[in-house]
């Protein structure tokens, strides 16, 4: 059996961790190996090799068979082109410098992919990351505004609370003069005001005509004095004039007498 380049797992249950042997063939997995060429771990992204490029040209170059993990990692750092580039010299189709060229090439292509998968992961662990702090920001707004509308209501709680305690805590007469019980007794004694002004209003309309007669009585007093003045002034005229009349009566009654002898 040629000798073959193979992978060795090392590391733990769950996080795999490599080494690139070369060894026989016939040799278990991770029994014995000839030498060791580098390292691999695909946890990372991407993944990250470490190897011994000298040696695995030379190992390749004489006939050791790669597994197809083993050769993918190979290609990854341009050992198999570089092997092939140096047969396409030894059969006179490129010189050494051409080979060269194409090979650094490559690697300059080779090198660029790779800052640009690391770019592309580096902004998507930061975008990642952005994105977890926008969250949690969120997050923490929403517990703050629940937080403040508990201690709010808590607050409006207390101050209820201390509100009918005061209120307990006051006299009766206190509460008696507050301002709904003012109500209740401005409402309750409408009504009996109204009847007090009714019982008014009938009690001075006696008095008005109460006084309304005294005012009738004065003046007839008043009058009664004046009629009897002026009988006793007609009485003492009668007494001094005796029967006689005076003369204007007599020249009236002598008139009517002179015109009714004429006629006849």
């Amino acid at each position: 059996m040629p000798t073959r380049i193979r992978l060795q797992r090392k590391g733990k249950k769950g996080r795999p961790f490599y080494h690139l042997v070369v060894a026989d063939g016939r040799a278990p997995r991770d029994g014995k190996f000839i030498e060791k060429l580098g390292t691999y771990d695909p946890v990372t992204t991407p993944a990250t090799i470490e190897l011994d490029f000298d040696r695995s040209l030379y190992w390749v170059q004489v006939g050791a068979q790669p597994s197809d993990t083993a050769r993918s990692i190979l290609s990854s750092k341009g050992i198999m082109l570089k092997h092939h580039l140096l047969k396409g010299v030894k059969k006179g189709a490129l010189t050494t410098e051409q080979a060269e060229e194409k090979f650094q090439n490559w690697l300059k292509e080779k090198e660029a992919k790779l800052q640009s998968i690391a770019n592309e992961r580096d902004l998507s662990e930061k975008e990642k990351e952005k994105k977890r702090i926008e969250e949690e920001r969120k997050i923490n707004e929403a517990r703050a505004e629940s937080l403040a509308k508990k201690q709010a209501e808590e607050k409006l709680a207390e101050e209820k609370q201390a509100e009918k305690k005061e209120e307990e805590s006051k006299p009766e007469d206190e509460k008696q003069n507050t301002p709904e019980s003012k109500e209740g007794e401005v409402e309750k004694n409408e009504p009996q005001v109204e009847e007090k002004e009714k019982v008014e209003k009938e009690a001075t309309k006696p008095e008005e005509a109460k006084e309304d007669k005294d005012n009738k009585e004065a003046t007839d007093k008043k009058e009664e004095p004046a009629a009897e003045k002026n009988e006793e002034s007609e009485k003492a005229n009668v007494d001094k004039g005796g029967d006689d009349k005076p003369k204007d009566d007599a020249k009236s009654e002598n008139q009517p007498e002179a015109k009714s002898e004429d006629k006849k």
